[in-house]
């Protein structure tokens, strides 16, 4: 009798101490283990993380770190890191975190327009995406991939268009430009290369004619309009006279690429660079900055009207004067200068 006391109370205790621990595991596993108060936040995980770095992301945002660990190591997840953009949910325990962590890598939309330079567009990508701004930088400047293209590092800006776009965040720089150029490819329809041969004028000359407009112009309205000046010059034989582009010669020539220039000298002018337009006849080499779509349908939808220059408007800021005679832009340009002296704006 005493005997079956003794292995009646083993039993007890042993169920108690099974109890206890089976609550112990499933509040380990199950029990909610956020603490972010918004319904949902992303974790990003590099390539080059491993299980500490992942922890040292997700401490904060986690209740019970130790209690993530323990079900992280007890499911091999701290053996096998999967890189991504992976979308917690308020509220999540931790086994559905580790689950979300291996299984739901989930596509980021990426923005980027108005580069100055394949560095400037690098820094942009490497700023949203995983892969480093140098790895970008080496993929599209890789020597192969220019030559295929019959492009120098400036020119290929033209094979970006600016839009949003849908990635994978881990995304390999190979696969990064592939798509970018693939879309290129689907941005230049047949209606837009018949408006383009029209102008007797290249893709690249496209870009690098819509670079000019764009940084002459933040208004889009005014955009065909100012086109529409560029192509009278071009069909004219006159030379672009293009402030833009003697302000990128210069900034070249200086190597300060964030040297802001307000106004151009007539020695400036002088300066020997293949991108001043005021001593080169038509469109530059290589597009002064990565235009985006409205100036680029400036150019194959420009105006047409029978302006031949035009000035900034200090009476309408952001647009233009514009005119048909010399005698009339001098009229309009003197009275810029003027205002110009008066701000006491010299460079």
């Amino acid at each position: 009798m005493y005997i079956k006391k003794i292995l009646l109370a083993i039993a007890l205790l042993g169920l108690v101490v099974l109890g206890y621990f089976s609550f112990t595991i499933y509040q380990l596993v199950f029990s909610p283990n956020t603490s972010f108060q918004t319904e949902k936040h992303s974790v990003y995980v590099s390539k080059k993380a491993d299980f500490k770095a992942v922890i040292d992301s997700l401490a904060r945002h986690l209740k019970d770190v130790d209690a993530f660990v323990q079900v992280a190591e007890k499911k091999s997840y701290d053996q096998h890191i999967k890189s991504g953009h992976y979308v917690l949910t308020k509220g999540m325990n931790n086994n559905e975190i580790i689950n979300a962590l291996r299984s739901t890598n989930v596509p980021v939309r990426i923005h980027f327009n108005n580069q100055n330079s394949i560095q400037d567009f690098s820094q942009r990508l490497s700023e949203q995406l995983d892969p480093s701004e140098k790895e970008i930088f080496q993929t599209l400047t890789d020597s192969l991939f220019l030559s295929d293209n019959k492009m120098n590092a400036q020119q290929s800006l033209s094979l970006y268009i600016p839009n949003t776009y849908e990635f994978y965040w881990d995304s390999e720089p190979e696969l990064i430009r592939r798509r970018l150029v693939k879309q290129h490819e689907s941005f230049w329809t047949p209606n837009r290369d018949k408006k383009r041969e029209a102008l007797n004028l290249s893709r690249l000359e496209v870009s690098s004619l819509a670079a000019i407009v764009q940084k002459e112009t933040s208004k889009v309205d005014e955009r065909p309009r100012v086109a529409g000046v560029y192509v009278n010059r071009l069909k004219r034989g006159m030379k672009l006279q293009a402030d833009p582009t003697l302000i990128y010669a210069l900034k070249k020539e200086h190597k300060k690429s964030d040297t802001i220039i307000k106004r151009v000298l007539n020695h400036d002018k002088l300066i020997d660079s293949p991108f001043n337009t005021y001593l080169n006849a038509g469109v530059p080499p290589a597009p002064i900055a990565m235009p985006d779509i409205s100036s680029i349908d400036a150019v194959l939808n420009y105006e047409e009207h029978d302006y031949l220059y035009f000035v900034a408007d200090i009476e309408n800021f952001g647009y233009h004067k514009f005119a048909k005679t010399l005698r009339e832009h001098n009229r309009y340009a003197n009275k810029y200068r003027r205002w110009v002296n008066k701000q006491k704006i010299y460079r």
